[in-house]
């Protein structure tokens, strides 16, 4: 049977105090049992608050993910970008160690001045690096997320995140839907992803995001709107989950965060599954 962790991409609009750890409070008052720790603009959490913004997600029942500084590029030709690259997935790792998350979605970089095969080993040595630091500093609970990605400059497509998936150990894809529904086209067949994330990679839990995106020009581009312009639909992704024995986080990265993730709990009450 499916069991599906829902919740918002940060701290609750709705939230009446400050911070994550109130922010997770909310999240349980609202009757879902996920939230994402944003570290988009920096890693500026303490481990001893991700300690404590940690037992008390474990005491509420609510299931933490986190998500990496944007100010990431591993195909950089800088190397000092790259270290930098590398020392903010680091410090976010860490971070996500202490408070018991068990992944954290990485944009790991843009093709640039490389092709995307030249970006795939830049960075798959990179996330190589980062693994062994890991290790070095007793962190290994967590997964390194490689996010699918809408721009087609970003390394991202859904083939590379599961092969660099199969590659690196602790690395696994970190599936944002309308992501990859743009990247595809406008197009997505959710069976089929799902299919591929159990068969070729054996995964027991997948993360992942779920927004709508804006159409420019009959193209869609990565501006999150609300999932009521069902670009892409989450009822069909709910009746894929339904069908299958699997384990998955959706966050909801639309920018109405709560309402829209009670609009998803809503849609999975109404084909009979009920939030835990």
């Amino acid at each position: 049977m499916v069991k599906i962790f829902l919740g918002p991409a940060g701290i609750p609009l709705s939230t009446r105090g400050k911070g994550s750890i109130e922010g997770v409070k909310r999240v349980k008052e609202l009757g879902l049992n996920a939230m994402e720790v944003e570290f988009v603009q920096g890693v500026k959490m303490s481990v001893d608050t991700a300690k404590e913004l940690g037992g008390v997600a474990q005491e509420l029942g609510v299931r933490l993910s986190v998500h990496a500084p944007y100010f990431i590029n591993l195909c950089s030709s800088d190397q000092e970008k790259v270290m930098a690259s590398q020392k903010r997935i680091l410090d976010t790792a860490e971070r996500a160690s202490a408070m018991g998350a068990d992944a954290i979605a990485i944009h790991v970089g843009f093709y640039g001045d490389y092709t995307p095969e030249q970006c795939y080993s830049l960075v798959k040595d990179s996330l190589l690096v980062v693994r062994d630091k890991m290790k070095e500093n007793s962190i290994d609970s967590v997964k390194l997320g490689v996010e699918t990605m809408a721009k087609e400059t970003a390394f991202g497509t859904l083939d590379e995140v599961i092969s660099i998936s199969k590659e690196v150990p602790g690395v696994i894809p970190y599936i944002d839907w309308a992501h990859t529904f743009a990247r595809q086209g406008g197009n997505i067949d959710y069976d089929e992803i799902l299919d591929r994330l159990t068969r070729e990679l054996g995964l027991t839990h997948i993360n992942s995001h779920f927004e709508s995106l804006q159409v420019r020009k009959g193209k869609y581009v990565d501006v999150h709107e609300p999932i009521s312009k069902n670009a892409p639909p989450f009822e069909p992704l709910a009746k894929a989950l339904l069908k299958r024995d699997i384990s998955i986080t959706l966050i909801c990265e639309s920018p109405k965060l709560e309402e829209d993730a009670l609009i998803m709990k809503g849609v999975l009450e109404s084909l009979g599954y009920k939030l835990g």
